[in-house]
């Protein structure tokens, strides 16, 4: 009887295996030796900062390359071609990353020279040129966006919860196209709207202060609520509900107890991203919250600086030593992606916290 082995045709249900290990050393290798080519190359040439875009995706090439003719030799053509698949699905993953990649990498690297104690203590008060910090427009930052917070949570939950639970008719259609209409609202007309407002309110055409600033992110920060929510809310199985009233439970204890608790993962998440999506406004604080290099506590009287505003006013107007400003600008921007970075964390830890124990 004739076998594979003594005619010399290689089964490629039984060749040999790559070990689990040996993509992911064969991606770190090659993303190593492109490192190693572009850092060559740009010392070659004229001094330049690192280019990681580009030892990122020649790298990947280069595994899509190694990995295919590496599993060829050992694993035969048909795991190769599997390989190769496989392999582009990374390569398209990674490509789609390498934006954040770069952003992250920039900030990181030119916001290091004052990411130091006296940035987060002290404040732009009576600093020109070297020294200072971002304290004040850290604080206002925090304080505003806590306000804005405050205000819509509260208001975009209570909606989305009306409209999946109650919501009937012609008032509910109206509340949807409404908030369709202002999820497409740009950030400066809410700045714009909330400084007629408080101008109109207060009679005061040169009004800037705080709270201004939360009611301009407020309307910004109310439809993400609105839609995440609601989308939570409805994938709640109806049969909870249904199983709550049968044991004679009302409503309005049905939602709080059973149907907000299983959604609440969700609900933590689009908080988080409602947040995120208005913290770095710059726009419409720079129009009703206006900037200061004091520091102010009080959301309710006085200019308040913010991060963003910061980073603008640090890069739109440095003094005459012009990269001692253009670092503090960096520094701001990488303190605002550490925030979010947190917030994210928290709303993990949140919806890990509540989230519904699931077990027999």
């Amino acid at each position: 009887m004739t076998t594979s082995a003594t005619t010399g045709i290689a089964n490629s249900l039984t060749t040999g295996r790559l070990p689990k290990w040996a993509p992911w050393g064969l991606l770190a290798g090659s993303w190593a030796v492109a490192a190693v080519i572009v850092a060559l190359t740009q010392a070659a040439g004229e001094p330049a900062d690192f280019n990681i875009v580009a030892a990122i995706f020649f790298g990947t090439i280069l595994f899509d390359i190694a990995i295919v003719v590496l599993s060829a030799l050992i694993e035969g053509s048909r795991q190769a071609r599997d390989r190769l698949v496989t392999s582009l699905v990374v390569t398209a993953f990674v490509v789609a990353l390498l934006p954040l990649v770069s952003l992250l990498f920039t900030v990181v690297v030119n916001g290091l020279a004052r990411f130091d104690l006296e940035f987060f203590s002290s404040s732009m008060r009576n600093v020109v040129g070297e020294g200072g910090g971002g304290l004040h427009a850290i604080m206002g930052t925090l304080l505003i966006t806590g306000m804005a917070a405050i205000i819509s949570i509260p208001v975009g939950l209570l909606t989305a919860i009306y409209l999946v639970e109650y919501g009937r008719g012609r008032l509910a259609a109206a509340i949807t196209f409404f908030v369709d209409v202002m999820t497409g609202i740009p950030s400066i007309v809410a700045g714009l709207f909330a400084f007629a407002l408080f101008a109109l309110l207060f009679d005061d055409p040169g009004i800037r202060f705080g709270f201004g600033g939360s009611v301009a992110l407020s309307l910004l920060m109310i439809p993400v609520v609105v839609r995440s929510s609601e989308e939570m809310l409805k994938i709640v199985p109806n049969e909870l509900r249904e199983a709550s009233y049968a044991l004679g439970v009302p409503k309005w204890l049905t939602i709080v107890k059973v149907v907000i608790p299983t959604a609440i993962a969700g609900i933590a998440t689009g908080v988080t991203l409602s947040i995120s999506r208005v913290i770095g406004e710059t726009a419409p604080l720079l129009i009703v919250a206006g900037f200061t290099t004091s520091m102010n506590y009080d959301l309710f009287a006085g200019r308040m600086m913010t991060l963003p505003v910061f980073v603008y006013n640090q890069y739109a107007n440095p003094g005459t030593d012009v990269q001692v400003y253009l670092d503090r600008a960096w520094t701001g921007a990488l303190t605002l992606i550490l925030i979010v970075m947190a917030l994210n964390l928290i709303a993990r830890l949140v919806a890990k916290i509540f989230s519904p124990k699931l077990g027999r």
